[in-house]
This record gives structure tokens, C-alpha cells and sequence, in this order.
């Protein structure tokens, strides 16, 4: 009964229903959207702010209780893609440019995803650790850098892993994740105390304004949902439940917190949407978008937002 009423106040709460708001004025062909400065606004602060305040509590985090997580989530980045790929290849019959394109988005992590699954926490007075932030900065690359791989083993490509791993690193999530988190660490608590009210604050009104944007995104990729199939729908579900599950029963063998192993599985089980497509696009040009985009923006995204993110913070506490 707790969980039921977990999930309903995870519905019912403002974040969750401005995308449902977003998703409604898109399928009723609303004009609503945010301009695109605002859009990008909204993201540089959204990923600076999670950075620093990870960067402050790296800071006061003995480096033995952040070591185990870390190589955990090293761990999985490389491992999930993998699966993914199998069941893709075997299962789904996905030739080796889709379903390797699929799965470097299926090991990836969506930074939204984890700011979600963290206010999910903090609505429900569960916090995880100050250092998360770090673990996503480690599970963004090595999915998409191991997904390129498995297309560039056997054959030659028109496209070059080596500009896609640059735009990937290079790109605004990588930067200003990473860079918060040594800011925030450089700086400690007391330097981060003058600006902590503007990272603060306003933090949860901004997710609120870019998931309503999302909500307008995530329903245009909707429409892909009758090329994509079936499987592709079970697997943009099925999976993911898979690696969150399993990266919940890892975070909790490493010594992650209730709420730290449920984040863990909320980023494992995230597909990324930002940093992914644009390396697949370097690097696989001749992959489908519309396979890769609709699964993870269209299927995941929305699952793990509305669903997801309770079910692995009940699984956290039924096997803690």
C-alpha cells in the first residue's frame, strides 16, 4: 500500500504532471515551446547546478566510500551495452549498425532521468549520496564508446568513432557535469555557500519548465512508435527494468544508501537521448534514427520518469 501511494504522489507531483502537460500539448498540436535559448538555459542549469552540488559533497566524501561505487557503475557503463546488443541481435534480429546504435544509447545515461529520480528522493525524504553526480559523469561514456566499438570490430564504417568519442566528451553534458564536479570539490562547502541559494532555489521550478519542454519532445517521437515495432517497445521497457534492477543489487553490495542504489538504477537504467545520438550520428550515419530515438525518447524516457524511478527505489528497500 506504501508503494501504491509512493507511485500515486509521483504522478500526482507538479514535475512529472508539467511533462504530462507538455506531452498533451503536442499530441493536440498546441503551440506551446519553449524558446530555444530558454530550452538551453534551463539544461546548462540544470547540469551545472547537480555538477557543483556533487563537486561539494565529493569534497567531504572519504575517497574509500567512493571508490566502490565508482568502479560499480564503470562496470555496468561497459557491461549493459553489451547486453543490450545480444538481445537486439539475437532476439530482435536487428542488423549489427541498428542494434549497435540502439545499444550505445541502452548503457548511456539520461542526465534528466537521474535529476528526476533525485527529486524523487527528496520528495519522499529519501536522500542518496552527495556524489552521485560523479557517477554519471563515469557512466556517460564507456556505453557509447563500447556500442561504436561492436560496429567498428568487423568491418570498416563510413563514419569515425574517434570524432564521436570528441563529441561525446566534449559535448555540454560531459563539460559542465564534470566541470561542476570540480568546481564544487576545488571550491568545498564554504566558497559554495555565497551561490548555493541560486543553484538551490530555483532548481525544481527549473526541472519543472524543461520537463514540460520534454513532454512537448517525447510526444513527437510517439509517432515513430508504428515503425518501430513491437519488440523494439518491449525491449525499451524490459531492458532497461533489467539493468535498473541489477545496478539496485550492485549499488547495495557496494555500500550505496536505499535512495543511492534506487538512483544508481534509475541512471543504469536510462537511455541517453543527447550525448548518444550525436555520436551515433558521427559514427553510424547509415543507422536508423528513428529505431534509436523513439526507444529511448519515446519508450524509456517516459517509462522510467512516470514508473521506473518507484519501482527501483521499492525494489532498494525490499532488498535492503
Amino acid at each position: 500500500m506504501e508503494h501504491i501511494i509512493t507511485l500515486a504522489s509521483n504522478l500526482l507531483s507538479p514535475i512529472i504532471l508539467m511533462f504530462v502537460l507538455g506531452v498533451i500539448a503536442s499530441l493536440v498540436r498546441s503551440d506551446l515551446k519553449l524558446p530555444e535559448p530558454l530550452y538551453n538555459g534551463l539544461a546548462i542549469y540544470l547540469l551545472l547546478a547537480i555538477g557543483l552540488k556533487g563537486g561539494v559533497e565529493l569534497n567531504q566524501t572519504p575517497i574509500s566510500e567512493f571508490i566502490g561505487p565508482a568502479l560499480i557503475t564503470l562496470f555496468l557503463g561497459i557491461l549493459t551495452p553489451i547486453i543490450a546488443y545480444n538481445v537486439l541481435r539475437r532476439l530482435g534480429k536487428f542488423d549489427r549498425i541498428n542494434a549497435s546504435a540502439i545499444a550505445a544509447h541502452y548503457g548511456s545515461v539520461s542526465a534528466v532521468t537521474f535529476i528526476v529520480a533525485i527529486a524523487f528522493g527528496t520528495m519522499t525524504g529519501r536522500m542518496s549520496e552527495g556524489f552521485m553526480p560523479a557517477l554519471v559523469a563515469i557512466l556517460e561514456v564507456p556505453a557509447i564508446v563500447v556500442g561504436l566499438m561492436i560496429a567498428f570490430t568487423r568491418e570498416k564504417r563510413a563514419g569515425s568513432w574517434q570524432e564521436a568519442l570528441h563529441e561525446v566528451l566534449a559535448g555540454r553534458s560531459i563539460l559542465l557535469l564534470a566541470g561542476g564536479l570540480i568546481i564544487g570539490w576545488i571550491a568545498g562547502p564554504t566558497e559554495f555557500e555565497p551561490i548555493a541559494p541560486f543553484f538551490e532555489a530555483g532548481f525544481k521550478g527549473a526541472l519543472g519548465l524543461f520537463l514540460l519542454e520534454m513532454g512537448v519532445i517525447t510526444a513527437r517521437r510517439l509517432e515513430g512508435l508504428k515503425e518501430v515495432g513491437g519488440f523494439l517497445i518491449g525491449f525499451g521497457i524490459l531492458v532497461p527494468i533489467f539493468h535498473g534492477l541489477l545496478a539496485v543489487w550492485l549499488g547495495g553490495l557496494v555500500g550505496l544508501s536505499i535512495a543511492g542504489s534506487a538512483v544508481l538504477g534509475a541512471m543504469v537504467s536510462s537511455a541517453s537521448y543527447i550525448a548518444a545520438p550525436a555520436a551515433v550520428r558521427i559514427a553510424l550515419p547509415e543507422a536508423n534514427p528513428t529505431f534509436y530515438l523513439t526507444a529511448s525518447l519515446g519508450i524509456t524516457f517516459p517509462f522510467n520518469i512516470t514508473l521506473g524511478i518507484p519501482l527501483y527505489y521499492a525494489f532498494a528497500e525490499w532488498i535492503m
